[in-house]
């Protein structure tokens, strides 16, 4: 299977809550990430995080779904074919 080039936002709704969750999945995860940039939004005790990631669709199908399952984490990606 072809790897795929893309991004994936997170929003971490309650970083007390969720984050510990959020940031273990992605250190089982962490060999298809190209970048990592994450910003505490602490007024509103939020956390945003954009993963870049070079993966194969059911890899990165995988970890957002992992994600996507923490209450109060909402999860988005884009992906494109690389040649």
């Amino acid at each position: 299977m072809n790897n795929r080039l893309g991004f994936i936002g997170i929003i971490i709704h309650d970083r007390e809550q969720s984050a510990e969750a959020v940031n273990h999945i992605l250190h089982q995860h962490a060999k298809m990430f190209v970048g990592r940039m994450g910003i505490p939004y602490k007024e509103k005790n939020i956390g945003v995080i954009t993963l870049i990631v070079d993966a194969t669709t059911d890899e990165i199908g995988a970890l957002t779904g992992r994600l996507g399952e923490i209450k109060g984490v909402s999860v988005k990606s884009a992906l494109v074919k690389v040649a």
